[in-house]
């Protein structure tokens, strides 16, 4: 039995040193790609900044330029905001917000809207939406969701703001409306929320957004 002991003690020592060795074989490679994920992410997030913004309407780095939502009663989901400007002054802002309600849950957006309060563009960033239906929401899948550049809500109760199932101007999916009609009321109240907090989003000091 004495001489299991330090057979047991070196196995249990080689175990330790290999456990060890492992760690900071891992810790190592999160090191090395971590740096290579952000910057990734920062150049998608740009990329779609500049798709529902146009490059002619701000000479800002809006991934740069962000605020943390405003704490405002309004009922949305708003994470992020980004905001363009062109010769320091004010054109759009584009807002990282949740639609709540898909048919699959939560739909991940950003929505662009115009000073003028019209929307610039709208991009779905991440759904969990049924493929071969909801997924129409994705622009390599149908430019649906482009059908919102240009749109203005006129009031608060503008009808036309539903799919067309409800008597709206946008279209639903043949066999998927949960999907669009969630879309376009957060489309619609993100428009409206940017309206009623237009100055307060362009005065607050920048607090979010990538280090130089």
């Amino acid at each position: 039995m004495s001489d299991l002991k330090p057979a047991i003690s070196k196995n249990s020592l080689i175990l330790g040193l290999f456990a060890i060795a492992c760690t900071a074989a891992v810790g190592l490679v999160n090191l090395y790609t971590k740096d290579r994920i952000e910057v990734q992410a920062q150049q998608q997030l740009i990329k779609q900044l500049n798709e529902i913004v146009a490059k002619n309407k701000h000479d800002n780095e809006m991934f740069r330029d962000c605020i943390k939502a405003p704490d405002t009663n309004s009922n949305l989901f708003i994470d992020v905001i980004y905001r363009a400007r062109l010769n320091n002054t004010p054109t759009a802002a584009a807002i990282k917000t949740v639609a709540p309600n898909g048919y699959s849950g939560n739909i991940e957006l950003l929505i662009a809207v115009n000073t003028d309060g019209s929307v610039s563009g709208v991009r779905t960033l991440q759904h969990k939406e049924t493929p071969g239906l909801g997924d129409k929401i994705e622009l390599r899948k149908s430019d649906w969701i482009t059908k919102f550049s240009g749109k203005k809500v006129l009031n608060k109760k503008d009808s036309r703001w539903a799919v067309v199932k409800d008597g709206g101007m946008f279209d639903q999916f043949t066999g998927a409306t949960i999907t669009p009609r969630a879309i376009v009321e957060t489309v619609k109240k993100t428009v409206d929320y940017f309206k009623a907090n237009q100055s307060q989003i362009f005065s607050t000091a920048s607090n979010c957004g990538a280090k130089s």
